[in-house]
């Protein structure tokens, strides 16, 4: 399955965001996973926006409010699983990784692996670890990209889980050799009005 991932520009009205998920969950129907309002690392005028391959790029880019976006297609690799939605609650923390691209398969294991532990300690799950499709600058330059998504209580056990003592650590140390760049931000998944 092919996942679209929507970084947008709205207005500064306080509730821009809101009404963006609004209209998108409305207009965009199951395809629409997660509209998200920024928390920490974001500009206040964004919102993120998350979709399988049934919406239509319309239903995100002709939102209310949006004056300008980008997008990345991007593929799963462990997760999420088929049908998966993230939960209500608590913070999302979007975290991009650029990557050797040779250290693709050792990244993905490294990571499917530590989640075990990283679940079982912590009021965190992990929604999902995406592979970006590579742009020719990516590829000529020798690197991937991967988005991974996790949901925190709050970000207070988001702290708490950066304990290095944990068996998860040790792997996400290893994680982290293979990484050029890393760039994590926090956010709120905006329900669906019910």
């Amino acid at each position: 399955m092919i996942y679209n991932y929507y970084e947008l520009r709205v207005g500064r009205e306080r509730n821009a965001q809101r009404a963006l998920a609004e209209q998108v969950y409305a207009s965009g129907g199951d395809g629409i996973l997660g509209v998200f309002a920024p928390l920490l690392g974001y500009a206040s005028n964004e919102a993120l926006v998350l979709t399988d391959e049934r919406a239509s790029s319309d239903a995100v880019l002709k939102g209310s409010g949006v004056t300008a976006a980008e997008w990345r297609r991007m593929s799963p690799t462990l997760r999420p699983h088929q049908g998966a939605v993230p939960q209500a609650g608590g913070i999302y923390v979007h975290n991009w990784f650029t990557i050797d691209a040779e250290a693709f398969d050792e990244f993905v294991q490294l990571s499917g692996a530590a989640w075990t532990d990283f679940e079982a300690r912590f009021d965190a799950r992990i929604y999902g670890l995406f592979a970006v499709e590579p742009a020719a600058s990516e590829t000529s330059a020798g690197a991937r990209r991967l988005l991974l998504m996790t949901r925190y209580a709050d970000l207070a056990e988001w702290q708490k889980s950066r304990d290095p003592t944990t068996e998860a650590m040790q792997m996400f140390a290893r994680r982290r050799e293979l990484t050029r760049v890393s760039l994590a931000r926090a956010c709120l998944l905006i329900p669906r009005s019910a």
